[in-house]
């Protein structure tokens, strides 16, 4: 077993101890296919919450997305980010002509998976914000991976925003039924429409 490979095994045990890291599935059965996970943001914590919720097999084809100038910012963080979880690297300070979504669209190309967080940035708590435009632009370019919203519960309180150290809170990952961009639907319509399938899985999991 290489040193990444026991790295990722440690933190899937220590996440599921602080926190549970319970893992449930209505609607879309953890099989082995590619999927966009997307998900309310609350801290941190959030992707490797949903890493640890994922059977083993399914970590190893799903990547969550990083921003680069956070996340390789110190040796650790890059190595953990790189090695153990195999991030996808976003850059939050781009030129005009650089496209935020084709790190995204490459991995995607390559056969991954990924957990995206569409509201863009960290809420504290209750519902997410409003989506950004990402989610509808990937869901337009690659019709056939499946969406898969999904509810990360009560994470802010394990790692708050400002905070390093997790505190041991039950948490819990609902996965829902996949959606597709539907045939003449707008940006806006679905945008809201997955949303308001993220926030239904906040009234699964209460």
């Amino acid at each position: 077993m290489t040193l990444p490979e026991a790295a990722g095994l440690l933190l899937a045990f220590l996440a599921r101890l602080i926190t549970g890291a319970q893992g449930h599935w209505y609607g879309s059965p953890p099989k082995a296919e590619q999927r966009i996970y997307f998900a309310n943001h609350q801290s941190h914590f959030d992707w490797v919450l949903i890493w640890a919720a994922l059977p083993r097999d399914l970590r190893a084809q799903t990547r969550p997305i990083a921003a680069r100038d956070y996340w390789t910012a110190t040796p650790f963080k890059h190595w953990i980010t790189r090695e153990v979880f195999n991030a996808v690297y976003v850059s939050r300070v781009r030129t005009e002509d650089e496209d935020p979504l084709e790190p995204l669209a490459d991995a995607l190309r390559n056969g991954d998976s990924l957990v995206i967080f569409p509201e863009g940035t960290r809420g504290n708590k209750g519902d997410p914000q409003a989506f950004k435009a990402g989610l509808y632009h990937l869901a337009e370019q690659f019709p056939d991976v499946q969406l898969i919203p999904t509810w990360i519960d009560n994470v802010h309180r394990v790692m708050p925003k400002g905070e390093v150290v997790p505190v041991p809170i039950l948490c819990s990952v609902t996965f829902g039924a996949p959606m597709q961009l539907k045939p003449g639907e707008d940006k806006r319509e679905f945008l809201a429409r997955a949303r308001d399938e993220v926030i239904a899985l906040s009234k699964v999991a209460a």
